[in-house]
């Protein structure tokens, strides 16, 4: 009790204030960090919460527990030993040859890909803005590619590629031999190609997005200066799209170290000799058709790491200083 609590009892009357306030329940604190201010809004997210944990959470939980052990398939019902190897599985995989090689391969796909298609998106979406005419036919041919089916698309791009395909006929002989899907050397740099070339239209649209909250007046006052249009596009443009460059960065090593459909239709499951094999079809073949989830889990996981290695790099390399 201090002098200063007595005068105010003086004025106000009756008992003097406490020395501390009553200690608050945690309860409360506590469900609001939990479930924040709006509880409904937590009930609303839940479907979503359960879609990932069981499309996502358990399957990649389930990955590492079968990358640790001797695991295989059996039939249902079936009790047997999986017993824990450590890191028996990972040692297998790095020790493979045919494993090194797609990693190779999936890396020539990223340092084409990735550059390739930021560039020509940021490039393509920069002219779309600048309100030329047939914008609207412009927007739609990129964007039809991404809408097509793979399956389709690939029979169009081996018609053109192949032995007798259209560009050798237009080549004479300059056409490389052996050809464009079925040469070693050309092979993931052709798929590389064709990946960029159909996933380009959906990169335009966020570079497209992101324009529209770079503003105007920056390109006006840039243009007073004596700035030119690369200029403008340099020091103006890129800045103000780094965001959306690193997403595009990030979606497209992502949807590279991912690849699957595309090496197993153009060249059959990765030839010529394992040329175009990437990790996730190395995943299917050893998983699935050869019976050996164990180290197919075992290399999921290293191009887990591996692809989140390379998201973070991007993003602290795009990162606004």
């Amino acid at each position: 009790m201090t002098l200063r609590d007595d005068a105010v009892a003086d004025v106000v009357g009756g008992p003097p204030p406490p020395d501390r306030a009553p200690a608050r329940s945690p309860r409360g604190p506590l469900r609001a960090r939990l479930l924040g201010s709006q509880p409904i809004g937590g009930l609303f997210a839940l479907p979503y919460l359960v879609f990932v944990l069981a499309i996502f959470a358990f399957p990649l939980g389930f990955a590492v527990y079968i990358a640790f052990h001797d695991y295989f398939f059996t039939a249902p019902g079936a009790e047997v030993e999986r017993p824990f190897v450590g890191f028996d599985n990972f040692v297998t995989v790095l020790t493979d040859p045919r494993v090194l090689g797609s990693f190779r391969n999936t890396l020539i796909f990223l340092v084409i890909n990735v550059p390739l298609t930021a560039v020509l998106a940021l490039v393509l979406a920069a002219a779309l803005n600048t309100g030329i005419r047939w914008v609207s036919a412009y927007r739609v041919a990129f964007y039809v590619p991404y809408l097509t089916a793979s399956v389709s698309l690939v029979g169009v791009w081996m018609l053109l590629f192949s032995g007798n395909g259209l560009i050798n006929t237009l080549l004479g002989p300059l056409a490389p031999d052996p050809s464009w899907l079925v040469n070693s050397g050309l092979a993931m740099p052709m798929i590389a190609l064709y990946v960029t070339w159909k996933q380009l239209g959906f990169y335009i649209l966020l570079y497209l997005a992101a324009l529209q909250n770079v503003p105007k007046e920056l390109y006006e006052s840039a243009e007073t200066d004596g700035a030119g249009a690369l200029s403008r596009f340099w020091n103006v443009t890129v800045p103000g799209v780094r965001s959306a460059t690193t997403l595009v960065l990030i979606l497209s090593i992502i949807t590279g170290a991912n690849l699957f459909t595309e090496p197993y239709l153009l060249t059959n499951g990765g030839g010529p000799d394992g040329a175009s094999s990437t990790p996730v079809l190395l995943i299917y073949q050893l998983g699935i058709q050869q019976q050996n989830p164990d180290t197919a889990a075992a290399i999921g996981m290293i191009l887990v790491i591996l692809v989140g290695m390379l998201s973070l790099a991007a993003n602290r390399v795009t990162r606004e200083r």
